[in-house]
């Protein structure tokens, strides 16, 4: 059974949430890091767009300043996300495909969702993997709704994957966020992410806390990829590579807005 590190629930700003995910794949593709779990939460809330996307496209970026709402590029792909400050659980996981026991992406997503799924049994919902499509990265759904999605970045023979657990939501405050080209106003767009997507809340009719989310994550985890999770830190390296990534790159307009970036 191989060792991974845990990094404890913490919570970060859009920019710094990001720079820590880079600085951990930088770190383990240089050898200097274990394979690692992390889960993260946002504050203040923020929307995150994949890399290749455009940004005047995917939000609404007048209704994100009124609000107090960050806008940040990922370096993973996939597409735009709402990330609540009360509402979700983000997981990263950094590892390398011969420790995931995978040799293709289809592989990898198939062996990070199989935590989710058994993480989510534990908390008593059953949930299903879908495969995505060209247009659409792998899911999790309950009875045919999205619950957690998530995307990947590849690099030298390691993988981050990161991505969302809906503990409850709030479909107004999402697509006053988010651009949906198709939609005459925001209430016609609402109507049908109802049917789309679902939470924790929703399928359980109750609340459930992040300590209890997070608990529930280590055990999937360590169950389905057969692990042990061993409680660590950010190095002093990683901590210092993440300041820099997050002042160099993840404020930045080039980089948020254009996605142009110096590394």
């Amino acid at each position: 059974m191989d060792d991974w590190r845990l990094l404890k629930l913490e919570t970060y700003d859009a920019f710094m949430n990001m720079a820590i995910d880079e600085a951990i794949l930088n770190a383990r593709i240089e050898g200097l890091i274990t394979d690692t779990l992390r889960f993260y939460r946002w504050k203040p809330s923020a929307v995150s767009i994949g890399k290749f996307q455009r940004v005047e496209e995917e939000v609404q970026l007048e209704n994100c300043t009124e609000r107090g709402i960050d806008v940040v590029r990922r370096i993973t792909g996939g597409g735009t996300v709402y990330h609540d400050a009360e509402d979700e659980i983000t997981y990263s996981v950094v590892a390398s495909k011969e420790s995931l026991k995978a040799n293709d992406i289809a592989e990898v997503y198939a062996r990070i969702y199989s935590g989710l799924t058994e993480a989510l049994g534990v908390l008593g919902v059953a949930a299903d993997f879908n495969e995505g499509s060209a247009k659409a990265c792998p899911n999790l759904t309950v009875n045919g709704r999205k619950i957690s999605g998530s995307a990947q970045c590849h690099k030298r023979g390691v993988v981050l994957q990161h991505g969302t657990i809906l503990a409850d939501v709030n479909l107004e405050k999402m697509f006053a966020c988010l651009r949906v080209p198709w939609a005459k106003n925001c209430v016609q767009v609402v109507a049908v992410a109802r049917q789309k997507i679902t939470s924790l809340r929703n399928e359980l009719g109750k609340n459930v806390s992040a300590e209890e989310m997070n608990q529930a994550l280590i055990e999937g985890f360590q169950k389905a990829l057969g692990i042990k999770l061993v409680s660590g830190e950010l190095t002093s390296h990683e901590r210092e590579l993440a300041e820099a990534l997050c002042r160099q790159k993840y404020v930045t307009d080039d980089w948020n807005l254009r996605g142009r970036s110096s590394d």
